[in-house]
């Protein structure tokens, strides 16, 4: 469904990539891990459109979308949920999720859609008037996720959905990501609890000072050595 090319990107005469390519399959969730400055972020941000890579090529279903903008990117079936979760503050629960859907067309269809999500997150529908700023980091997440699926995606990023969140809200985040997955959307996550997301993943890249150092499946990669001793304390799950 997507693959990238040997693309470079640069933060001035910084170069946060250099010449990383991977590929996303259809209906899978791929994991990407390493640890801070890695440019795991900048990965998803070159995807989105907010980075353009100054060389290399991001492919979508076989379409070009290496400088495209984001609302194109969005608009292909490409949705982001960043790094902070990143909620509309000022505006409601219901506001924000309509913001999701601000270039769908189909208004009949969205009404459908967020009925769906408030199904989805019951704790959403009690505070739908609420503004978002209010509401506490977990209920914050379940927004921007909702948000971003309020676009109807085919790919959904992630980028490092359990930053800040308690425990048993950690567990149920990832437990909703892989129930996206599940029913058909694909997912590409960057996340900084390596052992849950190798856990969780069908499939895994390690990116190092903005280079692609290994890949394979999410149980091989916890047995590798390098990974175990790096990032994973002994097997342990282990923040970056």
């Amino acid at each position: 469904m997507l693959e990238i090319r040997n693309i470079v990107c640069r933060y001035g005469k910084v170069t946060a990539l250099k010449g990383i390519s991977l590929t996303v399959p259809q209906n899978k969730l791929v994991a990407l891990i390493g640890a801070n400055g890695a440019g795991k972020s900048t990965t998803l941000r070159s995807i989105s459109g907010l980075v353009p890579p100054v060389s290399g090529q991001i492919l979508f279903k076989g379409v070009d979308i290496t400088r495209a903008s984001p609302a194109r990117i969005l608009s292909l079936g490409i949705a982001h949920c960043p790094e902070g979760r990143r909620v509309f503050p000022h505006m409601t629960v219901a506001e924000n999720l309509a913001m999701g859907s601000y270039l769908r067309r189909d208004r009949a269809a969205v009404e459908t859609d967020l009925e769906r999500t408030f199904e989805q997150f019951p704790r959403l529908a009690e505070r739908r008037r609420q503004v978002a700023g209010t509401l506490s980091g977990g209920e914050q997440q379940m927004l921007a996720i909702g948000r971003a699926m309020m676009s109807r995606p085919s790919l959904i990023l992630f980028d490092e959905p359990s930053l800040g969140l308690a425990p048993n809200i950690v567990e149920r985040t990832f437990e909703i990501i892989c129930g996206i997955r599940d029913s058909g959307t694909t997912v590409l996550m960057v996340e900084q609890n390596a052992y849950s997301a190798l856990e969780m993943c069908d499939y895994a890249y390690l990116l190092e000072t903005g280079s692609m150092a290994l890949e394979g499946p999410g149980e091989q990669m916890i047995s590798n050595p390098h990974v175990r001793e790096a990032y994973l304390g002994g097997g342990m799950a282990h923040s970056l």
